[in-house]
């Protein structure tokens, strides 16, 4: 999927117009228009603002990554870096346990 793909499916998920989208970010929604049918690629700095407005790492928008990573998710992770690396250990062997359960479940 490419990056003017990656807009628009990020973009209606967030229930947001073109116009809104390109108010957050500083452009018309017309120009947003132009990224999601890729007739031209927004810059690094714009890239980053609405990769910002949509929630997700600029990695993931431009295709570095698959995995969507949301500001809610990485705001955790960076808040389980933060801890001893005791409590660490206990959130990784909880973690550990979900993952666990679920792949015996099928579900990954």
């Amino acid at each position: 999927m490419n990056i003017g793909d990656k807009i628009t499916e990020l973009r209606k998920k967030e229930g947001l117009s073109r116009d809104a989208l390109g108010k957050v970010v500083g452009t018309s929604g017309a120009v947003i228009g132009r990224y999601e049918r890729s007739e031209i690629t927004p810059s690094v700095e714009i890239a980053n603002k609405i990769a910002k407005a949509l929630g997700v790492s600029l990695d993931y928008l431009v295709g570095n990554i698959d995995l969507e990573l949301s500001d809610k998710l990485m705001d955790r992770i960076t808040e389980v870096s933060k801890m001893t690396e005791k409590d660490k250990d206990h959130v990784f062997t909880l973690l550990d346990a979900f993952i666990a359960r679920t792949k015996l479940q099928g579900f990954v």
